[in-house]
């Protein structure tokens, strides 16, 4: 879900040759579309593999029946050096403080703006200074365009980069931690508020004219925590792209094995759409360029975003809030769903979804930023992520076919109670 770095376009040769279409019912299915679609090798955002992906699956939802659209947009890939870039210019604005003090200060101010705003996706700054790549995302029309409601699923079909931060040693890390504290202590999290948050008010203090050994003592300590965050986004933007099965090609398929479902049993209701997107490991630059582009077709009240990340691990969650920096809760109705299907599955003997809150930027934070109802749904192990999460074995032999399944079972459920929402909203 955290973002990655395109390579270079080129036509991977070894790419799978594809085959017929793949129903998605059956856990198998789910399994075999898993891993066409991690034969797309290096799909990082806005990369040639990335639009293949994108344009084979656009075919399967038109063989499947459903209307498919390709639409075009462009995403900065490169978020590792954005987020480099952001650190070195507070580190950058800390030295110069020394002599200018108010300089520097604007200089770490400007950092600290850009990249608040950046990890929000709500307006671009530094990213801005760095290239472009096309990029798409599938859109899949629902055929209720008149029904009170819409639910859209969404998926994101590129993969990540790895890097020294991912992979076994940070799933080790989280699980020695209690919920609350993986929230807090979330990479972006410790990154912005102790090193550019930590870094202005001892600068101000110097525009004010205090100079004390003791505050240059103080002021290295956030400066070594940018510094290290510097190298750190140099090493992803530098490593391998992941197979990435589980983030997100098992979202992709749990995404569409849910519209295969209501396909062939319809709600009355809901306008079900299907939205595949590219570029959200980038930080959600493809759900963004949608939001954007279709902001007139899309009632806020009447609108409800399904987002399905990483869904073949362990057991179901659903998030009760997410963000990188500050954490914005999702839909207090699409919460309390969740929390009865939980509960009605613990009475009946099974192991309930549970609640999450993520420390992440997924798909579902630029939807709720715009007024949006959104929930992400997810396969983890009590709120750990695998240990193979944005690493080079992220691969199909790690599949668990039963998380997948339900997981979709799960996004069923949760649309048809969506269904009854409606229908009593309607006075029916």
């Amino acid at each position: 879900m955290i973002g990655t770095i395109a390579p270079p376009c080129d036509d991977n040769p070894r790419d799978v040759e594809r085959k017929e279409t793949i129903q998605t019912g059956e856990p198998e299915d789910r399994v075999a579309l898993v891993r066409e679609l991690c034969g797309f090798v290096r799909r990082g955002p806005g990369t040639d593999s990335e639009r293949r992906a994108a344009n084979f699956l656009a075919e399967r939802l038109r063989r499947d029946g459903r209307r498919a659209e390709v639409e075009p947009t462009h995403v900065h890939p490169q978020y590792a050096l954005v987020h480099a870039l952001h650190a070195a210019l507070a580190v950058g604005g800390g030295v110069l403080a020394v002599s200018e003090p108010a300089v520097g200060f604007a200089l770490v101010l400007l950092a600290a703006v850009s990249l608040y705003l950046d990890l929000n996706s709500r307006f671009y700054i530094l990213r801005r200074l760095f290239f472009r790549r096309a990029s798409q995302n599938v859109v899949s029309r629902g055929s209720l365009p008149e029904a009170p409601e819409r639910v859209v699923l969404v998926a994101h079909v590129d993969a990540a980069r790895t890097g020294y931060v991912f992979g076994a040693r940070a799933e080790r890390a989280a699980r020695r931690l209690s919920p609350r504290a993986r929230v807090l202590l979330g990479p972006m999290r410790i990154l912005f508020w102790g090193g550019f948050a930590a870094l202005l008010p001892i600068l101000a203090a110097r525009m004010f004219g205090l100079e004390a050994t003791w505050l240059s003592v103080v002021q290295l300590l956030p400066t070594v925590l940018l510094v290290v965050a510097l190298f750190l986004f140099l090493d992803i933007a530098l490593s391998e792209i992941v197979p990435g099965a589980y983030d997100n090609a098992s979202g992709v398929a749990t995404a569409l094995a849910v519209a295969a479902q209501l396909d062939r049993e319809p709600p009355e209701n809901l306008d079900v759409w299907v939205l595949l997107t590219g570029g959200e490991e980038c930080q959600a630059e493809g759900m963004r360029s949608f939001l954007r582009a279709h902001r007139d077709d899309l009632d806020r009240a009447s609108t409800v975003f399904l987002n399905l990340d990483s869904t073949s691990y362990g057991a179901v969650h659903y998030e009760s809030s997410e963000g990188a920096v500050v954490s914005h809760p999702t839909d207090a109705r699409l919460v309390q769903i969740c929390e009865a299907i939980s509960a009605a599955d613990r009475e009946a003997g099974a192991e309930g979804a549970r609640a999450v809150r993520t420390p992440l930027v997924s798909d579902s934070i630029a939807a709720l930023i715009r007024g949006y109802r959104a929930i992400t749904i997810m396969g983890l192990d009590d709120g750990v992520p695998p240990p193979w999460y944005h690493a080079p074995d992220d691969a199909p032999d790690h599949l668990d076919p039963a998380a997948m399944a339900a997981a979709t079972e799960f996004t069923i459920r949760l649309t048809r109670q969506l269904d009854r929402d409606a229908d009593r909203a309607a006075g029916r």
